[in-house]
């Protein structure tokens, strides 16, 4: 075959052809040993390095749902906003909605095509590979210009997306999936997956669950734990806006207690021992635990809540 031309109509499009030993070029995708690319079609940011070294995948189903969007678009941008690259392959539900969250947050994606880098597939996604590029991404194939993505390069595509990340996370997926096979990949090169759980009752899940289930990904369900399931470093997730409750941190038994202890009028301990399901010496050590903690008072022979 004669390259010329195809290396031409790169050059036209502004891309770059990287092989190994460029400085560009992926040292991630030296893992897949035998398999591995002869080369990559790249239009955009032709550094690849430091995909491998700081990239995370992304994947999922196209039929996706508006609960796996919305995951997949929350997890991108919050990686993104983390320096952290999103790799994906382009192809609607998951993986747009995994581009967008990275774009969203002005970081950087990856999107990496069965076809040549010169037909957008879905052509749908036209316009979205166009900001990619423009936001300084890249969008990178293993075949050249004018190829035609096939079955076949989908399922071959699927290695190199695993190859690039240090991890993979799979946000929704059938039972049959090709972000199954992603999955299986990147558990092969012996990188971390993850995998967010759905409704049990969702067909959109079960590949998810089936990941889970066999022990090939963990759990993750933000951007926190996705960090932490790659090895990369990031700033403690928030705690939980949990309201505070008095009695909270109790032992069992004595916020049983505190919970029984009516507001008004004041109940003898062996009342509060059965209405609280204790024992009664369990309800007097209860008691005066909570009287130190300002949380009940006496009155004549019975206990009652305090005011705040």
């Amino acid at each position: 075959m004669d390259v010329a031309p195809l290396l031409g109509a790169l050059d036209a499009l502004g891309g770059t052809f990287l092989v190994p030993g460029d400085d560009g070029w992926p040292p991630a995708l030296d893992a897949l040993g035998p398999t591995a690319p002869f080369g990559l079609w790249v239009r955009g940011a032709a550094d690849l390095a430091r995909t491998g070294a700081r990239g995370v995948a992304v994947v999922g189903a196209r039929a996706a749902t508006t609960y796996g969007e919305h995951v997949a678009y929350d997890l991108a941008a919050g990686l993104a906003e983390r320096a952290v690259t999103v790799v994906s392959g382009g192809a609607f539900g998951i993986d747009a909605a995994a581009h967008r969250g990275a774009l969203a947050r002005s970081g950087r994606t990856v999107v990496v095509l069965a076809g040549g880098v010169d037909r957008a597939y879905p052509r749908g996604h036209a316009r979205l590979l166009e900001a990619v590029v423009a936001d300084g991404g890249a969008v990178v194939s293993e075949v050249p210009v004018g190829s035609v993505p096939t079955r076949v390069r989908f399922l071959q595509r699927n290695r190199l997306i695993a190859g690039l990340a240090t991890a993979t996370v799979v946000v929704e997926a059938a039972w049959r999936s090709g972000a199954i096979s992603t999955a299986y990949h990147a558990s092969t090169l012996l990188r971390p997956v993850g995998a967010v759980p759905g409704p049990v009752t969702s067909v959109a899940s079960a590949g998810c669950h089936r990941l889970l289930r066999s022990g090939v990904a963990v759990c993750v369900t933000d951007t926190a734990e996705v960090l932490e399931l790659a090895g990369l470093d990031g700033p403690a997730p928030d705690p939980p806006d949990v309201p505070t409750r008095p009695g909270d941190g109790l032992p069992e038994h004595v916020r049983r207690v505190l919970e029984a202890a009516p507001a008004r009028r004041a109940l003898e301990p062996g009342a509060l021992a059965v209405a609280a399901g204790v024992s009664l010496a369990e309800a007097h050590a209860a008691l005066g635990l909570l009287e130190l903690d300002g949380l009940v008072r006496r009155e004549g022979a019975g206990w009652r809540r305090a005011r705040p």
